[in-house]
């Protein structure tokens, strides 16, 4: 964090309760569980770079290249398109890391941030060591997910944050107008794992206010109370805030107080900085709270699954290259095989979209239930997704246990491969769109199934509705 913030002073609206997202608001995806171990095992890294060189990881220095090059390597192995961006500073040459995933709407960029490099003084493990490991590990987790995103997503990296946001400035300021408009939403996270957190939303961007209430969103889903903040200038996404780009973030706090009030919504102790090491050379591995990282780094990943989904077309998603038939059963039964019953306009659920649905279970009793439909997907496709929205609630009680599910399949000749299985646990009380990849299926007619199983007591209910299978 490059200039001093002190969120007492700079809140202007307390955000509690049960605030929903807006109109704005992106589709709904599943809300992922970045590893905090693995985020802590960047940091661990950031660190013995710092103690190899000099202590610190300061812009033209050794440990700053070294820093990016560790996140290169990273992001290289896990099969992104990556760049690193070299430029002049007064310190001597800093770096960039861009890392691009090689699918989604090339003209739909969703592009998520965080500063790399430290201070002169210490190795900068909040300050902003842990942004920058949340954001590679989201990064490394959306690769392995299986995910073939609606959107481009695209991660930065940026160096010389510390002498003047000069990094990001770089970057946008070198993109051509033309690429520039391709930015629907800049993320940035600074400092996320402060000692004594807070859980601060950006709140200074009016384009990118959807992007925040969907932050304020998810944080009060999980019981975890937010203030808003004023950053401007203060960051890297200032850059883009600059040029209309939609911009939101998180922060949980610099060299400012906590007040009591503060400390006793979020715990803590009133009356002393959110980190007191704040670019001071104590600023180590020791200086963190792994609960505040291990709630901001989920919020990330949250915000990337959802944005690199939504839909910037101004309408609704094309289905011309929908690759099932009836995929949103308003044909009833054609194209689709499996139990009788299991599509159905009853009012009892609610469709997606029109009235008919695919209601799994719902029985309250022991069986099984199926339905599939065989597809054949291009041999030329460079990627192959399925995607479905799905609704799913429950009689039984909460917790931890399992009681009924529906798999989602692939047939291929006569092997069914599971791509998902969804439970009683995933109940949900508005559809969620979940997708899946299925490029290793190209060139094959294989069958697209879904397998509901309930069990003796009480009931389940799985409601699918608009299933498309897309290539390109």
């Amino acid at each position: 964090m490059r200039k001093s913030l002190v969120p007492g002073l700079g809140v202007v609206a307390l955000v509690a309760g049960a605030l929903l997202a807006t109109g704005n608001s992106a589709v709904a995806a599943e809300s992922p569980d970045i590893s905090v171990t693995n985020t802590k095992a960047h940091l661990d890294q950031l660190q013995s770079i710092a103690n190899s060189n000099g202590g610190n990881r300061y812009t033209g220095r050794a440990g700053y290249k070294a820093s990016a090059d560790y996140v290169k390597a990273k992001l290289d192995a896990a099969g992104y398109t990556t760049t690193l961006q070299s430029f002049s500073t007064s310190a001597g040459t800093s770096y960039n890391v861009i890392a691009e995933w090689p699918h989604g709407d090339a003209n739909h960029v969703v592009m998520t941030g965080s500063h790399l490099d430290s201070v002169s003084s210490g190795p900068g493990i909040n300050d902003n060591g842990s942004g920058s490991a949340g954001v590679l590990e989201t990064a490394l987790a959306y690769a392995a997910s299986g995910q073939t995103p609606k959107n481009r997503v695209r991660f930065g990296f940026w160096g010389a944050e510390e002498l003047g946001l000069l990094g990001s400035k770089y970057y946008v300021n070198n993109l051509p107008a033309a690429e520039r408009d391709k930015v629907e939403l800049y993320l940035n996270f600074d400092m996320i794992a402060s000692p004594n957190p807070g859980y601060f939303v950006y709140d200074d961007n009016p384009a990118g206010d959807g992007a925040r209430d969907d932050l304020v969103a998810y944080f009060t889903s999980k019981s975890v109370q937010t203030e808003f903040i004023d950053v401007q200038g203060r960051s890297d996404h200032a850059a883009f805030r600059s040029l209309g780009i939609p911009t939101a973030g998180t922060f949980s706090g610099a060299e400012g107080t906590k007040t009591s009030a503060q400390a006793t919504k979020w715990g803590g102790t009133a009356g002393s900085a959110f980190d007191p090491c704040y670019h001071r050379s104590c600023d180590t591995i020791n200086n963190l709270d792994l609960t505040s990282l291990d709630r901001q780094i989920d919020a990330i990943g949250h915000m990337v699954w959802t944005y690199a989904q939504k839909d910037y077309t101004g309408g609704p998603p094309p289905t011309g290259d929908n690759l099932l038939q009836n995929p949103g059963f308003e044909s009833g039964t054609a194209n689709w095989t499996g139990n009788t019953g299991v599509i159905t306009n009853s009012t009892s659920r609610p469709a997606h979209t029109g009235s008919y649905k695919a209601w799994l279970q719902g029985n309250g009793r022991s069986s099984t239930e199926n339905l599939g439909q065989s597809v054949a997907i291009p041999g030329t496709a460079t990627a192959a997704s399925l995607s479905l929205w799905i609704r799913i609630d429950t009689a039984e009680t909460t917790g931890s246990t399992v009681y009924d599910t529906v798999k989602v399949q692939i047939v291929d000749g006569s092997t069914a491969t599971t791509l998902a299985t969804y439970s009683n646990l995933n109940k949900s009380t508005s559809y969620v769109q979940k997708t899946l990849n299925v490029t290793q299926y190209k060139g094959k007619t294989v069958t697209v199934k879904f397998v509901g199983q309930e069990d003796s007591s009480l009931q389940t209910s799985f409601v699918i509705d608009d299933v498309a299978l897309t290539a390109s």
